[in-house]
């Protein structure tokens, strides 16, 4: 499941200047959508790319605040936005937040017959939870709309996981949060989660927390194992790649690479210091431009296809991973090593790694250099029993060797 992140800033947050701090904390963090009024569209458009949501409350332009200042003094005039929302939502001011009783027929909302009237644009509806009619009104709603944003009011979690339940599958559920904390139990609520989280906060570490749990509720952890070295044989020269990332690794962490797509070789990133050259925190030496690396959405790419912007997946010892954006791919011909395996199930797993103490992968022993492997070494890898074309798991029955 992807999870997003949704950030309010509409007039209920404050003057154009505190909602503008809040859409550019968002921006920087790395949120996915904002929730402002009509009017601060095109405003918000100008602040950065970002998804932008706003709320409709009568099927017109909502007008807000445009902030002019004189003499110091902070004035308003109104003006109207010329651009387009990517999603329109309703029930600001009218019946999702309580300001007109709920129909207990859908078909007399003049929420709802708004949003009918969209076209193309996403559509939202907006639900405080006060009762239980607003519960039932936002699993109403949800059969018409792509987004039910649900608030709840002295919050518990039963609201939340009746509507997980009962209408998960038909919309994106926003969990209405005011921190981090409740955003990680939104997105963990019947081991399902709400899709995405609306956050209501002004602090800008509150957001940047807040987008770091939605990427840690979206990363995977993998079960590593350890494999026998059959055998390591210097061999001839190759084109050997390195993959310089975006992002400073950890001591433990590294990337899984291979020859065969079942069974990927953990290699650590160069973190660590040698006679001979610098640390390199932000590189892992992969091996030779035919082998595979592993992404973040569970498929492989080729070493010689990736290129700067790309995403690569990073792994910790534990099996944690994380995503990396690739900074820039470096490809020169090196000696290199061919390096054996056989699973405990006895499949045999190779791939090769350039011939250099500075090559670093964990062993059952400890971590150690590539130069200094032996037989009978255990070197950890993932393995999972599957073939793959272009780079995606299949059932079908592949030889590699």
């Amino acid at each position: 499941m992807t999870r997003a992140v949704w950030v309010k800033a509409d007039d209920a947050v404050g003057d154009w200047d505190d909602r503008r701090a809040r859409i550019t904390a968002a921006l920087e963090a790395g949120a996915d959508w904002v929730l402002v009024d009509e009017g601060d569209v095109e405003r918000v458009r100008e602040l950065g790319e970002i998804n932008v949501a706003a709320f409709r409350t009568d099927g017109d332009v909502t007008l807000v605040d445009d902030v002019d200042v004189v003499d110091e003094a902070e004035t308003e005039s109104v003006s109207e936005s010329t651009s387009e929302p990517d999603a329109v939502v309703v029930g600001k001011n009218g019946e999702g937040d309580g300001t007109i009783d709920p129909p207990t027929d859908l078909s007399g909302s003049a929420d709802l017959s708004t949003l009918r009237r969209e076209g193309e644009l996403e559509r939202g509806a907006y639900v405080r939870i006060l009762g239980k009619e607003y519960e039932a009104f936002a699993e109403s709603a949800a059969q018409e709309v792509d987004h039910t944003i649900v608030v709840g009011e002295d919050w518990t979690i039963i609201p939340l996981e009746n509507l997980i339940a009962r209408i998960g599958d038909e919309t994106d559920l926003v969990a209405g949060v005011t921190s981090a904390d409740e955003a990680k139990t939104a997105f963990e609520t019947l081991e399902i989660g709400a899709d995405a989280v609306l956050l209501d906060s002004d602090d800008p570490d509150e957001i940047r927390r807040t987008v770091e749990v939605r990427d840690e509720a979206e990363r995977e952890t993998l079960e590593l194992e350890y494999a026998e070295v059959k055998d390591v044989e210097q061999i001839g020269s190759a084109d050997r790649v390195c993959v310089d990332t975006g992002s400073l690794l950890e001591h433990d962490e590294g990337m899984l690479v291979g020859s065969m797509a079942r069974g990927l070789v953990f290699v650590h990133a160069e973190t660590a210091e040698s006679p001979y050259v610098a640390s390199r925190p932000f590189r892992v030496n992969a091996g030779a431009v035919h082998a595979y690396v592993r992404t973040p959405d569970g498929g492989t790419k080729y070493l010689s296809e990736l290129q700067s912007g790309d995403e690569v997946q990073i792994v910790d010892t534990d099996g944690n991973t994380r995503e990396a954006i690739v900074g820039r791919v470096k490809i020169e011909q090196r000696p290199m090593f061919r390096v054996a395996l056989e699973t405990s199930d006895g499949d045999r797993i190779e791939t090769l790694l350039q011939n250099a103490e500075t090559i670093k992968v964990p062993t059952s022993a400890g971590r150690r250099a590539v130069t200094d492997l032996e037989a009978g070494d255990e070197l950890l890898l993932y393995y999972e029993d599957t073939a793959r074309h272009f780079g995606e798991a299949v059932e079908e029955s592949i030889i590699e060797k």
